[in-house]
């Protein structure tokens, strides 16, 4: 278990598997530049964090819930949280927003898990799926919270704390990922200073060991 003074954004489990240097970036050195696709998804989620909440007949849509899990060490808060009655008892649905298209890797889903996940220690149920809406395609993806990925919420987590302990940022990578990242002129991934960055990463990694 996690005291709340080490809880980490929610948020973080997605930056660290897109990139652990823009991870480390934005949740240890406290950069963070708009772009044209930041700006696209931002749009996006304040139309879903209004914190409003509605009824229409057995479903519930609540947005903005804030979320924490003590086991994951984790706080955020959820686009949106569909619950639905059944039987007397509401069940909960979590629905992320994303501004792009479904991706090939598992970061939105790690996120989107690990909000059910939290869902599920805060109201003592069990949540088999959620779905990622994409502003792209105007469409709802479902996600199975299965075993496989609950168990990548759990690992994405321990890293994302131990790289905010060691508190060292990792070098650049300069690969696909660099055109579409906000961070791209802070980052500096065509650095010719790359054995540099990494002699310091490592040197610090020693250090906090």
């Amino acid at each position: 278990m996690y005291s709340e003074a080490d809880f980490i954004p929610l948020s973080a489990l997605q930056h660290y598997l897109y990139c652990p240097r823009q991870c480390a970036l934005i949740h240890l050195e406290d950069i963070w530049t708009e772009n044209a696709y930041t700006a696209e998804g931002q749009l996006l989620h304040e139309r879903a964090d209004s914190g409003m909440a509605e009824t229409r007949g057995n479903v519930k849509t609540v947005t903005g819930l804030l979320l924490r899990s003590a086991h994951l060490g984790l706080s955020g808060k959820a686009d949106m949280v569909e619950f639905y009655r059944h039987e007397g008892a509401w069940s909960p649905y979590p629905v992320e927003y994303k501004r792009g298209r479904p991706k090939k890797h598992n970061a939105d889903r790690v996120q989107l898990c690990a909000q059910g996940m939290c869902l599920e220690e805060m109201l003592r149920v069990t949540i088999p799926e959620g779905a990622l809406f994409y502003g792209k395609t105007r469409r709802r993806q479902t996600v199975l919270f299965s075993e496989e990925l609950r168990d990548e919420v759990c690992k994405a987590a321990l890293a994302v704390h131990e790289l905010l302990r060691l508190r060292a940022t990792p070098p650049p990578v300069d690969d696909d990922r660099c055109a579409a990242c906000s961070l791209f002129a802070e980052c500096l991934p065509k650095s010719t200073g790359k054995r540099k960055f990494a002699l310091r990463y490592v040197e610090s990694l020693r250090e906090s060991a």
